[in-house]
């Protein structure tokens, strides 16, 4: 049977797995990525809306993972472009907070200055804060219908989680990490040694990262711990508008949980469900499509002549407490997780990578990790393998 020997395995080629490759390659480890190549990762599910500011649905512990995360994200652009990758596809345009009742318009300004606070305590990504009404927002964002004014956010960025992921695969396979598709079967852990069997490979290594998104807790039940994460289907809207420029609109947001943002040259993303009792089944649905297109609609009814271009559908990594899964798994001490980010991967995800990447190294946290180990979940082992 083939081996290959390598100083950390990664399970998972999705935005996370590769954010933690990527690192350790930099560092000069020798990194073996695994990945079962399914439909509906993650990614898929992801918008790119990279805009913390304006998330009124983020618990208050993730406050400052958020801010480290922001920070991050100019230092991996830069590291990617040393590195030959000039199209990250990151880009500041804006965001507009929208109100559809006179009630959500009577709490625009205290949430402004909540947004302002938060700008102001060092989380970044907000920029200038300023109240508009209805048509000061669709100066911005052409297709939006009447509202009862907004909060635009100059600083809000966005990012195409796709073009991200393959900039990161493709520099940390420049930088030597080893791409291998198959399904990654754990065999043991020891203290100094990870086994993993993929196919007729017998992979080996000092470290194991498991960021397999919502099939994670199917691989940390071979170590005895059960892990609550669950899968959340996403179905998003790819909308085409030819005869419009895209490229500089804002994100979209407000009360509701769906959004609106763009990408150059004139694609407009809707989206997304988030439907909890999906399971794994990775396929469109009528009422989901159908709840994504009214959304859009409402909000933006100039969107009714834009051409469907494309429909994504992804399972997100969802953790009943709505905090993401990192460090090291309780009784192994060569094992991390990095994955339970639900809607927030793309926006979490390069940094929480290199995070754990940063735990490997024997590095010192820049974060208290502390609300995100596994053990607030369990503080019991099983038999392990």
């Amino acid at each position: 049977m083939p081996s290959l020997q390598v100083d950390t395995i990664v399970i998972g080629g999705g935005l996370l797995g590769w954010s933690a490759a990527y690192p350790l390659v930099r560092a000069g480890q020798h990194v073996a990525v695994i990945d079962r190549a399914d439909e509906g990762h993650a990614t898929q599910a992801g918008a790119g809306i990279i805009a913390p500011g304006m998330n009124i649905h983020d618990p208050d512990a993730i406050y400052p993972l958020l801010e480290a995360a922001i920070d991050y994200y100019p230092t991996i652009v830069e590291l990617l472009t040393e590195d030959g990758e000039s199209n990250t596809s990151y880009e500041s345009v804006g965001a507009l907070f929208i109100a559809r009742s006179d009630d959500e318009a009577a709490t625009l300004p205290r949430l402004a200055e909540q947004m302002i606070a938060r700008r102001d305590s060092g989380l970044g990504n907000v920029g200038e804060v300023t109240l508009l009404d209805s048509e000061g927002a669709q100066e911005l964002f052409p297709p939006l219908g009447a509202t009862f004014g907004a909060i635009h956010a100059s600083g809000a960025s966005r990012v195409n989680g796709r073009v991200l992921r393959e900039s990161i695969r493709s520099a940390s396979q420049r930088q030597g990490a080893q791409l291998i598709i198959g399904e990654a079967e754990l065999r043991s852990v020891g203290e100094s040694t990870v086994e993993v069997r993929v196919g007729s490979t017998q992979v080996y290594a000092d470290s194991l990262v498991i960021a397999a998104g919502a099939w994670s807790a199917e691989l940390v039940k071979r170590l005895g711990i059960t892990l609550p994460i669950f899968p959340q289907r996403g179905q998003i809207v790819h909308l085409d508008m030819p005869d419009a420029y895209t490229g500089d609109w804002p994100i979209v947001l407000g009360y509701w949980t769906q959004y609106l943002l763009t990408f150059r040259p004139n694609r407009v993303v809707a989206g997304a469900t988030r439907e909890s009792e999906s399971g794994y089944e990775v396929r469109l649905t009528a009422a989901g499509v159908k709840s994504v297109l009214d959304e859009a609609l409402a909000v933006a009814p100039g969107l009714a002549d834009a051409t469907i271009a494309e429909i994504r559908i992804g399972l997100r990594p969802y953790s009943p407490d709505r905090l993401p899964v990192l460090g090291s798994v309780p009784g192994y001490d060569n094992v991390f997780l990095c994955t339970g980010h639900g809607p927030s991967g793309l926006q979490l995800g390069p940094f929480s990578g290199r995070l754990v990447a940063g735990l490997i190294l024997g590095e010192t946290p820049a974060i208290d990790i502390e609300p995100f180990l596994v053990d607030r979940f369990t503080g019991e082992l099983g038999v392990g393998i």
